[in-house]
């Protein structure tokens, strides 16, 4: 990024939103609803799609992606750290010409402050999720020692699902549907039943969960 460019994009994030919202639409070419809204955050994707009432709190950072699509009435907090290497990128992930730097949010889902999302490839989190508490680390990449070189897989967090505050999760984890992923547990692989509760390191099926849990049939993201 030159200089200017840098320079620029600092003045548009000192806007007033109105103002910020029609510089992002009309020079960037994002897709905001009107109601959506971003504080004051660093996040510049190649594309970025936010639907109603979609929100960035304050002091998120997301650079180095491809896309961020955001469905209505899903958050992303404070503190979040989200980053990803392009798809033009160079020859780190050339063995991988599928590969998609995206971060992709359902309706009314959430990730809360202070985690780190490494979206090197996809990391889709459902509708009515919620990555709660802080500091939990998602790591869609890493060093393939077998073949020496670096390799990233997605991660896909289900709908209705909980995760947990401090957890990490490793590139190919799958957290089904109405699920929920312990406090400080590490999911590293796909796992399919629903209505449980993982935990542990490395995660494994604990309990099964009530099917008429409340979190389950919610019809509204946020948990007062």
């Amino acid at each position: 990024m030159s200089f200017i460019s840098f320079f620029f994009r600092c003045l548009v994030m000192l806007l007033p939103w109105p103002l910020k919202r029609r510089a992002l639409t009309a020079i960037y070419g994002y897709n905001l609803d009107p109601s959506a809204r971003i504080s004051f955050s660093w996040v510049w994707p190649r594309k970025l799609v936010m639907g109603e009432n979609a929100r960035i709190g304050l002091f998120n950072v997301a650079i180095h992606l491809d896309l961020v699509e955001m469905g209505e009435q899903s958050s992303i907090g404070r503190g979040n750290w989200i980053t990803g290497f392009p798809s033009n990128g160079g020859l780190h992930f050339e063995h991988q010409l599928d590969r998609n730097p995206e971060l992709l949010l359902g309706r009314h889902s959430a990730v809360t402050k202070n985690h780190h999302l490494d979206c090197t490839d996809t990391i889709e989190i459902g509708d009515f999720a919620t990555v709660a508490g802080y500091g939990s680390q998602f790591l869609t990449h890493s060093i393939d020692i077998i073949a020496g070189r670096q390799h990233s897989e997605p991660i896909k967090i289900g709908a209705y699902t909980f995760v947990g505050t401090n957890c990490t999760v490793l590139g190919g984890a799958v957290l089904p549907d109405y699920s929920v992923l312990g406090a400080k547990a590490l999911l590293n692989k796909p796992f399919r039943d629903f209505y449980c509760l993982y935990g542990g390191v490395p995660a494994k099926r604990i309990k099964s969960l009530p099917r008429d849990a409340r979190y389950f049939g919610r019809e509204q993201g946020f948990v007062y």
